[in-house]
């Protein structure tokens, strides 16, 4: 079965349906296994690998995919199934959590698409991981079906290892598709949401209490600044660590209002901050806001951009 009819115009749309999908593989070590699935993505016409971020310490890739809501899905199916045959999660090993070869697959409307075509295409990319490849299927944020699901730590808690031995005895962890047994391609979180940015910032420190720390004080879980979630770990440099974030909802809480408080909690410990990094694409109404602030321009947005009015240009 491909995607390629897989869902309709949306009632009422003005422009041309687009999503976006950025899926997170286990693997950031070895080029060739990250060249083949990136290939197995980009093979499928319509669908755009438009970026690839890797990380060896993390052992982690994430592709950012882009276009009408069939290819992207057909794209990401195939990326999948590729990493399943190339992955083992028994021998693999890195900082960040993970459950699966393919770890998440978020989808992510664009422009004028609605949420409603993402959980769709969550649903149904689902189904087809499950039938297909024999994977247990996880569905998360707008698309999770039980509460307890809408967030990605709470899946991912106790991460494979825990997952290999006890989905076959608790029923609470039941997928929503596929075995109640995972193999060696492990489990795999698919789901929809808006927009979020994954973001870094570096401190000039070997102490990975210090990040974790920062960490723990500006994550929303833990009171700290709405829409944030946020993680310490180790870099490839051993005289460095980083505070690693999810930023769900830039509007909430902007992202130069993120780097000034670590830049503030991390200077308290006597440390400073050595740069910032993106994993993968940004939004550009997220980097206008910077500007706005950093600028101060009374009023500033994303229609202020060259390169947005071209883009509604194009898909008008």
């Amino acid at each position: 079965m491909a995607f390629e009819t897989m869902v309709s115009e949306p009632e009422g749309a003005s422009s041309r349906q687009l999503v976006e999908c950025v899926p997170n593989f286990s693997e950031g070590q070895r080029p060739d296994v990250m060249d083949a699935i990136q290939s197995a993505a980009a093979e499928v016409a319509g669908a755009r690998v438009l970026d690839r971020h890797a990380d060896a310490v993390h052992n982690r890739m994430v592709l950012t995919i882009a276009g009408t809501p069939g290819p992207v899905a057909e794209a990401v199916f195939r990326a999948t199934a590729r990493a399943a045959t190339l992955i083992n999660l028994d021998t693999h090993r890195g900082v960040h959590p993970r459950i699966g070869a393919t770890d998440v697959i978020p989808f992510v409307p664009l422009g004028a698409t609605s949420m409603q075509v993402c959980m769709e295409l969550a649903v149904r990319v689902g189904r087809r991981i499950a039938a297909e490849l024999d994977i247990p299927v996880y569905l998360y944020g707008e698309a999770a079906r039980r509460e307890g699901r809408r967030r990605l730590p709470d899946i991912r808690r106790g991460e494979y290892e825990h997952l290999k031995s006890a989905l076959p005895r608790d029923p609470r962890l039941a997928p929503d598709f596929g075995p109640t047994h995972v193999g060696t391609a492990g489990a795999t979180a698919v789901g929809a949401r808006r927009p979020l940015i994954a973001y870094n910032v570096t401190l000039a420190t070997s102490d990975l209490g210090v990040a974790k720390a920062i960490a723990r004080g500006i994550r929303e879980s833990n009171g700290g600044l709405p829409a944030v979630q946020a993680r310490g770990f180790r870099t490839a440099d051993p005289k460095i660590v980083q505070v690693s974030m999810n930023l769900l909802d830039t509007r909430r809480t902007p992202m130069s209002l993120v780097f000034e408080r670590i830049r503030t909690d991390a200077a308290q410990r006597g440390v400073a901050v050595l740069e910032s990094e993106l994993v993968g694409l940004v939004p550009s109404e997220a980097l206008v806001d910077v500007a706005r602030q950093a600028l101060q321009f009374g009023r500033l947005d994303a229609e202020a951009v060259l390169e947005t009015r071209l883009l509604e240009q194009a898909l008008e």
